[in-house]
């Protein structure tokens, strides 16, 4: 079954390993993007020249926002950018498709350009400029938006990267000739230009090719997370002992007596807001530990081939083959639940609960058990929808064959805050919203102690196993090959 790039262009897995590029689902988006300080980091003088690029673009968008006022035509051409989405990455749960850079990140460009861009070029504390300062001071600004910008900016690259693998590895009828945008950016003329590559073509578009060393995963290496939870090292590590006191003294001014987690996270954003230039001396720290992102970066990478990849394909290989899985097609609910019954049958097998397992350690993600959920549904024509919203809240699946006959399908993990409170109310309002009677509960179980609260639970609301409610059990304490979990 075709799923992944290796898969629909015929080309061998080790092949693209010995490239260094990622292998890519081409049924739905891999959960990694695209971190710009493993560009700045790398020893790679192409990955230096790429930063550069996206620094050299900001400087420019800074010098045109001292020229005064930016036309609406300019401030689109300039500063808003669609996803690129042939590189299938990022975390939709369905295709490819994204928001892109909107309105609202271009607003939040354009207002810092002259506050916190200001000295790009020029810094005294930083080793160089970062594009990630954005998230850094403005709220909704994060991985997703940032990943965005550097695809783009660096999007000709990306293009010439995938060109040179495709004329090597791949047959010429998988390949066409085909015009791609905002391909470079030409600053005495100050526009946006188009180039043409030859590139793998499938179901009418081109699909790009994205190394794996410039990868990670959940976070950018400077993110504001990180700012507030290694505040108390930033501070440490200013050398300005007169700043440093000033500093302290305002953060310990701030934190009432018996603290909180939050107490001490509400207090370091304040003293950020206070003390700007702490951001200068926060991505110096972030700076002087690289290594630490290149080491992280790969061993996220690694678990995201791990999880979506290698153990995804295991899965796959069972349900091609399980002879009666396509050979007698019921409605939507007789579907959904054929796979998850099927997800239960693997994961409940003596090894495939590792699906869920890295090196040993479960991980407990709902969104890993949706992705994979939905690549059950690869070779199915129903209609598969992710995060259904119709003004109650979104649904993980919609399952639909025309307009009567839809069954929803909801994963929460037994390690979740708010079970009870989905069970017990939530699904009955997805159901009305979305006018159907029909819909699945699944849980993923990790350990005894999961598994007696989601008994517990389930007495207290008079629920029971079924058809409507599934457990999964994904312990590995009780499977027979638990002790060589890899």
């Amino acid at each position: 079954m075709n799923v992944y790039f290796t898969d629909y262009f015929r080309v061998p897995v080790e092949a693209l390993g010995e490239y260094g590029a990622f292998n890519v689902s081409l049924i739905n988006d891999l959960p990694v993007f695209i971190d710009p300080f493993l560009l700045f980091n790398s020893d790679k003088p192409e990955y230096g020249v790429l930063h550069d690029s996206i620094i050299k673009y900001l400087t420019f968008l800074r010098d045109m926002s001292y020229e005064g006022p930016i036309s609406t035509g300019l401030l689109r051409h300039w500063f808003l950018f669609p996803e690129v989405k042939q590189n299938w990455l990022g975390y939709s749960k369905v295709g490819n498709g994204g928001a892109g850079l909107g309105r609202d990140f271009a607003a939040a460009l354009n207002d810092n350009l002259s506050s916190i861009f200001k000295n790009f070029g020029s810094e005294q504390i930083t080793k160089g400029s970062h594009l990630e300062k954005l998230c850094l001071v403005k709220d909704g600004v994060g991985k997703d938006s940032i990943s965005d910008f550097t695809t783009n900016l660096i999007k000709g690259y990306l293009c010439e990267y995938t060109q040179e693998f495709a004329l090597s590895h791949i047959n010429p009828s998988f390949i066409k000739r085909v015009g791609v945008g905002h391909a470079s950016f030409d600053f005495i003329m100050r526009r946006w230009n188009s180039k043409f590559y030859n590139l793998p073509y499938i179901d009418g578009d081109f699909v790009l090719l994205s190394p794996k060393d410039i990868l990670t995963k959940d976070e950018t290496w400077i993110n504001k997370h990180d700012i507030i939870g290694d505040f108390n090292d930033i501070l440490a590590a200013i050398p300005n002992e007169e700043l440093r006191g000033q500093i302290n003294d305002f953060y310990l001014r701030l934190i009432p007596a018996n603290p909180k987690r939050r107490d001490l996270d509400d207090a370091a954003s304040r003293v950020v807001r206070k003390y700007p230039e702490l951001i200068d001396y926060y991505i110096r720290y972030k700076e002087d530990s690289g290594e630490q992102a290149v080491a992280l970066s790969n061993q996220k990478v690694k678990e995201t081939e791990t999880i979506f990849i290698d153990h995804v394909r295991r899965l796959i290989d069972q349900l091609k083959t399980s002879s009666e899985f396509y050979c007698e097609r019921g409605n939507t609910f007789e579907e959904a639940i054929k796979r998850v019954h099927f997800l239960k049958q693997v994961i409940e097998s003596n090894d495939g609960y590792r699906i869920f397992y890295v090196d040993g350690k479960p991980v407990k993600r709902e969104q890993d058990l949706q992705l994979i959920f939905r690549l059950t549904w690869y070779a199915s024509t129903d209609d598969v929808n992710a995060e259904v919203n119709n003004g109650r809240g979104p649904v993980d699946y919609k399952i639909s064959r025309g307009a009567d006959d839809s069954t929803l399908v909801e994963f929460k993990l037994a390690s979740n805050s708010k079970l009870k409170q989905n069970l017990e109310n939530q699904v009955a309002v997805y159901e009305a919203a979305n006018k159907t009677k029909k819909s699945i509960k699944v849980i993923l179980f990790f350990s005894d102690a999961e598994l007696a609260k989601v008994i517990r639970i389930i007495s207290d609301l008079g629920l029971k196993e079924g058809p409507e409610l599934v457990l999964i059990d994904a312990r590995s304490t009780n499977k027979a090959s638990a002790s060589n979990v890899k």
